[in-house]
């Protein structure tokens, strides 16, 4: 049952970033430190741990990942102890730097929708849930507003009366949080109680769908359901930061349990 042993859920929040779409930002926060290190930053790399190959994908999930820009600067600089002797001017340097290759890189198209992500919005938007965007990120709303659903639908042959000609993934929505200045960023639960209010949601009526460890403890801290998607090999990460279910995709969830108000990963036939 849902958290407050009510019968069923009736709002979904969504992160965006490793939910919904395959962003560039571990990209470019990677490369924008190495072209700070290799430039700008030259004198001060042998006084920090960083090294060009030593900025995985698993330092940005544990260290970046569902934080706000300036946060996740800080996190970096702090992971590779890079010198504190100029810190607001190298944090504010580094934050600009990414923001920047990160909208050049959006505008490029150097992103994909997950399909098993938008194919679970409209079927959970069928169950009658409301849907809400919820992400730390001041770049989500750019890739929302060019991934065309109702193209996707169509080439998927799914139909549903929620559906309409030019139709975006940003449209779809009805509720979105994503971008804002919150007073404290996950794990805080402060962004996803604010879109379960603005859906006009009980907390424990809600499910959170996140792909990162603090954004799974920020659902459970607000007292919500939380299905992680381990999209890179962190299904520990997930599980131990305390979601309910954690699936490789959202196909995986079972769309009947969810009525009934479960979270469960449906049978393998």
């Amino acid at each position: 049952m849902t958290a407050d042993g009510a019968d069923t859920f009736q709002g979904a929040i969504f992160d965006v970033d490793g939910v919904l779409v395959d962003s560039p930002h571990e990209k470019a926060w990677r490369e924008s430190l190495r072209e700070l290190m290799e430039g700008d930053w030259s004198d001060i790399r042998d006084r920090s741990t960083w090294t060009p190959d030593g900025f995985t994908s698993r330092v940005y999930e544990e260290q970046l990942s569902g934080k706000p820009r300036m946060a996740g600067a800080r996190a970096a600089l702090e992971y590779f102890h890079v010198p504190d002797d100029e810190e607001e001017h190298r944090l504010l340097e580094y934050a600009e730097r990414k923001q920047a290759m990160v909208i050049e890189l959006i505008e490029a198209g150097d992103f994909t929708a997950y399909p098993d992500a938008l194919r679970f919005i409209i079927a959970v938007k069928d169950a009658g849930l409301r849907v809400a965007a919820a992400s730390s990120s001041k770049n989500a709303d750019l890739f929302l507003r060019q991934i065309r659903l109702d193209t996707f639908a169509q080439d998927q042959g799914i139909s549903s009366s929620t559906l309409r000609p030019g139709l975006t993934l940003l449209d779809y929505f009805d509720v979105d949080v994503s971008g804002r200045d919150f007073a404290h960023g996950k794990p805080d639960p402060e962004m996803f109680l604010t879109a379960a209010q603005e859906l006009g949601v009980k907390p424990a009526r809600a499910i959170v769908m996140e792909d990162a460890a603090a954004g799974v403890q920020a659902a459970k801290a607000g007292r919500m359901g939380a299905i992680g998607i381990s999209r890179k090999d962190d299904a520990e990460l997930l599980a131990a930061a305390g979601a309910d279910i954690v699936v490789k995709t959202l196909d995986e969830v079972d769309m009947a349990a969810l009525a009934d108000g479960r979270l469960a990963i449906a049978a393998v036939r």
